[in-house]
């Protein structure tokens, strides 16, 4: 028999209204324990307005809210099936002749748009209000005042320095300047390509201006190694402003507040890219000599989200459609909780093993969301068929 079109929508949009109840609950949730955490952030910095931290908060919400999509679906699924036995409505359905996995399709096809959706359409959004938090919590927070940015060019930043003021000084008989005087500027800084792990980057040109963005001298050197407070830079060339011809060092430092970890979590946040511009920032990144295993395997998760939460449905199916006159229905939905936990901190730790180059990143993306599907898989051919 094939189900009726009409069983189908209702088992779907059922599931549909627990699913987004579920996740608006969730994300309420979320918003409040965010919005503490921040006012606590921000307890001694009275300049910053509790409109600005709720927007933070907002701002923040899309990026936490994927991390707990997989619960949603789990526990919606879960609730709806364990609903619709104890109203008896699917004992009817499995009495009219139907199996469990005709009535399941339907449920497993909302899962599947809802992961497809969340891919290219949630992570997107998403993306840009991280990164609209990222700007705000660097302004209003950490007051940090770099700003990094990585292209096919090779590695660009912008760093606030301290430079020397020659304008009100008077000079030497040799005619340099006496004023030891410093005064805020910023120097854009420019790698075109990256040696890690040594982290030596070739090919540098710096330029430094003052905060009225006056320029005031060129900085070429042939490497540069990130130590710890300083650039320190080899076979460098300086062209002075007033200068005609440059003038030639074996060694040049640049004072810095950066650590590499600045440099590498500026640019390579996952949850700041959208899933349409991953491959190609990919590519950027390995071009230019940094390590993409993060990103790569964050977007590889992306790709099995479809997957994982057919697992997920599949998961809640063989814990919570238990007939209400059979016993021990309460400890298998126990169960399930305890393995949508047990999914979740073993994704996290596959993920950081191939972070960290531990595992390949297709098996560290990929294995989760395999695993539990096969899990699910056997419960339900165990439960109908076994």
């Amino acid at each position: 028999m094939r189900l009726t079109p009409t069983l189908s929508r209702y088992l779907a949009q059922y599931y549909i209204l627990n699913l987004l109840v579920l996740t608006v609950a969730l994300m309420a949730l979320i918003y409040l324990f965010d919005t503490v955490e921040l006012l606590r952030r921000a307890a001694d910095k009275p300049d910053v307005t509790l409109g600005e931290i709720l927007k933070m908060s907002l701002f923040k919400l899309p990026e936490v809210s994927q991390l707990m999509m997989p619960f949603s679906v789990l526990f919606s699924a879960m609730f709806t099936f364990w609903q619709l036995t104890r109203r008896y409505e699917l004992i009817v359905v499995r009495a009219s002749g139907f199996s469990a996995w005709q009535f399941l399709t339907p449920v497993i096809a909302i899962a599947i748009i809802f992961g497809i959706l969340q891919m290219t359409v949630i992570n997107p959004v998403g993306s840009i209000f991280t990164q609209k938090y990222n700007q705000l919590q660097h302004s209003l927070l950490s007051k940090q005042k770099n700003e990094i940015a990585i292209f096919q060019e090779g590695l660009w930043l912008r760093q606030a320095v301290y430079l020397q003021d020659e304008t009100d000084s008077a000079p030497s008989d040799d005619g340099s300047p006496q004023s030891n005087k410093l005064v805020p500027g910023y120097v854009i800084f420019h790698a075109s390509k990256i040696k890690q792990p040594e982290w030596k980057l070739m090919n540098i040109t710096v330029l430094y201006f003052t905060e009225e963005n006056d320029f005031l001298k060129r900085v070429h050197a042939e490497e540069a190694v990130l130590t710890f407070a300083t650039w320190e830079m080899k076979n460098v060339l300086i062209y002075n402003r007033k200068d005609v011809v440059p003038t030639r060092q074996d060694r040049f430092e640049l004072p810095t507040s950066l650590t590499r970890e600045d440099i590498e979590e500026s640019f390579a946040s996952p949850s700041s890219m959208s899933f349409w511009k991953l491959p190609g920032y990919i590519s950027t990144l390995e071009e230019t000599g940094f390590d993409a295993a993060p990103l790569r395997v964050y977007y590889h998760n992306l790709l099995s989200q479809p997957l994982m939460y057919v697992a997920m449905i599949l998961l809640a199916a063989s814990v919570s459609m238990r007939p209400p006159r059979m016993k021990g229905g309460f400890l298998l939905i126990v169960l399930g909780v305890f393995i949508g936990f047990l999914v979740f901190f073993l994704s996290n730790f596959l993920q950081a093993l191939g972070t960290s180059r531990q595992i390949p990143a297709l098996l560290a993306a990929w294995s989760p969301a395999l695993i539990c599907f096969l899990l699910g898989l056997s419960a339900m051919l165990n439960n109908e068929d076994g």
